[in-house]
């Protein structure tokens, strides 16, 4: 008894490590086009403004 709850905690583990990852991956693409689109648009922001599109 006790290998086979092993086994289905060791699943379980995976299982929702499998997900952080995938949602991780997910916010890291989202992240990344938020940060180009600044990147593009950032001389269409202000009138002649050169600088960074963010503050920090």
């Amino acid at each position: 008894m006790v290998p086979i709850l092993l086994v289905l905690l060791l699943a379980l583990i995976l299982f929702g490590a499998g997900f952080a990852v995938e949602l991780l991956w997910w916010i890291a693409v989202v992240v990344l086009v938020v940060w180009l689109l600044g990147f593009l648009l950032r001389g269409t922001t202000a009138a002649g403004s050169r600088g960074r599109w963010y503050r920090w």
